[in-house]
């Protein structure tokens, strides 16, 4: 496998799981807005910070409200983690690759983006913007089932798996981040004030339902944290996706780095209780993982793709 395609299916399968979570992280808050009680509100220019994003945005927008920072994470092109321009690039990568793909994928990818594309101020108004959401991430999930079930499972599919399992990842600690930022911001609120910001933190990942099947105790900061990093069966939280990036990295040649980078996520996930840690320190701890797999991506980049990246 020539490892061009080899880096252009691992971005597809990243591009296409930016995308959807891009969609939930705004949802969070879009959801936040309906449900928070009278006199409360939410900070939009935390998700520019939670995203690593403050630069690209102070260079395009002069203040952090909630117009500006919708606009910049679904559908500003100039943004490269933008909904629109993940999409875009999971387009031209499925494009360039079509042999790899089932004939159905080129269709779909083809068709969410023009969606995403001829809907965009549904996005960023208030009114429209829930279905907008909705479709995207509908959209990028028919993706994921057609790979899961119609690619053969060969050292292709174990990059989109890569692909997918490291942005999922990341991702899910910085969706969980946001609750812990919206936490500090509202220090000291109402308990039904805690329990709407964590509720809509596990209806953002659609893992409510998960949650409370398997902790089976009222939703708090703490358990929704723990069953998000720590869980090894729901799809969604960083502990599944550790296992399931070292899984694939398992059967691919040459992993030996990769496989230490994901070792030692592992270990930090083992040996840190988010139970016995302040938000202060949880939020660190956040920002570590992060750190962590922008690692293993760095090592899965110089072992298989070892030419300056053109797909990302």
């Amino acid at each position: 496998m020539l490892s061009r395609v080899a880096e252009r299916v691992y971005w597809t399968a990243r591009y296409l799981e930016r995308a959807e979570n891009t969609a939930r992280l705004v949802g969070v808050y879009a959801n936040l807005l309906l449900d928070l009680p009278k006199g409360h509100t939410v900070g939009w220019h935390t998700l520019i910070g939670i995203t690593g994003s403050e630069e690209a945005f102070a260079a395009s927008y002069a203040q952090a409200d909630e117009r500006s920072v919708v606009r910049f994470l679904l559908t500003d092109t100039a943004n490269p983690s933008s909904v629109l321009a993940a999409l875009a690039g999971a387009r031209e990568n499925v494009r360039t690759t079509r042999d790899l793909f089932p004939a159905e994928a080129w269709e779909a990818v083809n068709e969410l983006h023009l969606y995403a594309r001829e809907h965009a101020t549904g996005g960023v108004n208030r009114s429209q913007r829930h279905d907008y959401l909705a479709q995207v991430t509908v959209g990028c999930q028919r993706l994921s089932g057609l790979f899961a079930g119609t690619m053969s499972h060969d050292a292709a599919y174990d990059f989109v798996r890569l692909g997918r399992n490291l942005e999922r990842a990341d991702m899910t600690t910085r969706i969980l981040d946001v609750g812990v930022a919206t936490l500090q911001e509202h220090d000291g609120s109402s308990s039904a004030l805690l329990s709407t910001l964590w509720i809509n933190v596990l209806r953002s990942l659609s893992a409510y339902q998960m949650y409370r099947r398997h902790v089976r105790a009222a939703v708090n900061g703490l358990d929704v944290a723990t069953f998000l990093l720590r869980d090894a069966q729901f799809p969604r939280a960083v502990r599944y996706c550790v296992d399931e990036l070292a899984a694939a990295l398992g059967r691919l040649p040459r992993a030996e780095a990769a496989l230490t980078a994901v070792a030692r996520i592992s270990r930090m996930l083992s040996e840190t209780d988010p139970k016995a840690i302040d938000r202060t320190e949880l939020h660190g701890f956040l920002d570590d993982l992060q750190l962590e797999l922008g690692h293993l991506h760095g090592a899965i980049a110089s072992t298989w793709f070892p030419a300056p990246s053109e797909a990302a």
